[in-house]
């Protein structure tokens, strides 16, 4: 377990757990021919589907509703369909990448893995840090924000008020944790619960 894993799980609480499924994780990254990080499926495997301080949206691949491949595949159909002009996007993953196209959805390009309901999506680029892979936020302006680190640091970061979905970003609420699971039926309406209070 890394140090930023350490640290999210004592402001988010005990993970419950709840459709932790190997088999699930297995066809995903079948599908998108490359593994995604063991600390972002810990996380998900913890607490998702979820809504996390009233924004960020985590995703599972084992659920109907609420499904982390079908978001992948949805995101990722849409962002192929937008046509780059000249000097777009605004910080181009591609240079940073080292590939002519920008490619959603596979090992070569950026695969959606979370979103804010402020239009920020977060990706994993396999291929960025030279091959260790990194983050890239889209801020829901058409602005690419590279971030070399993991979701565990990056997830931990922003909690904690850095701005890392881009200038002007940060999403900072004083307190403990608000965690609210995604209604898994229309008519479902679940409370909202908190993590343990900060220092304890």
């Amino acid at each position: 377990m890394t140090g930023y894993m350490a640290r999210l799980l004592t402001v988010l609480g005990e993970p419950s757990m709840r459709y932790c499924d190997a088999m699930a994780w297995s066809r995903l990254e079948r599908d998108l021919r490359v593994s995604l990080p063991e600390e972002y499926k810990e996380i998900v495997d913890g607490y998702a589907p979820v809504e996390i301080n009233g924004h960020l949206h985590l995703m599972h691949p084992a659920t109907r509703r609420w499904n982390l491949a079908e978001k992948i595949r949805s995101t990722s159909e849409a962002w192929s369909q937008v046509e780059w002009e000249e000097g777009e996007p605004e910080g181009d993953p591609r240079e940073s990448l080292g590939v002519p196209e920008l490619r959603f959805g596979d090992a070569g390009g950026l695969i959606p893995i979370a979103s804010t309901n402020r239009g920020e999506t977060i990706f994993y680029a396999p291929k960025g840090r030279q091959g260790a892979g990194t983050l890239f936020v889209e801020n829901g302006e058409g602005e690419f924000f590279e971030y070399s680190m993991g979701f565990a640091e990056w997830l931990w970061r922003w909690l904690n008020g850095e701005e890392v979905t881009g200038p002007g970003g940060s999403a900072y609420y004083p307190g403990p944790v608000a965690l609210r699971n995604l209604p898994m039926t229309p008519d479902e309406r679940p409370e909202t619960r908190y993590g343990p209070a900060p220092g304890v």
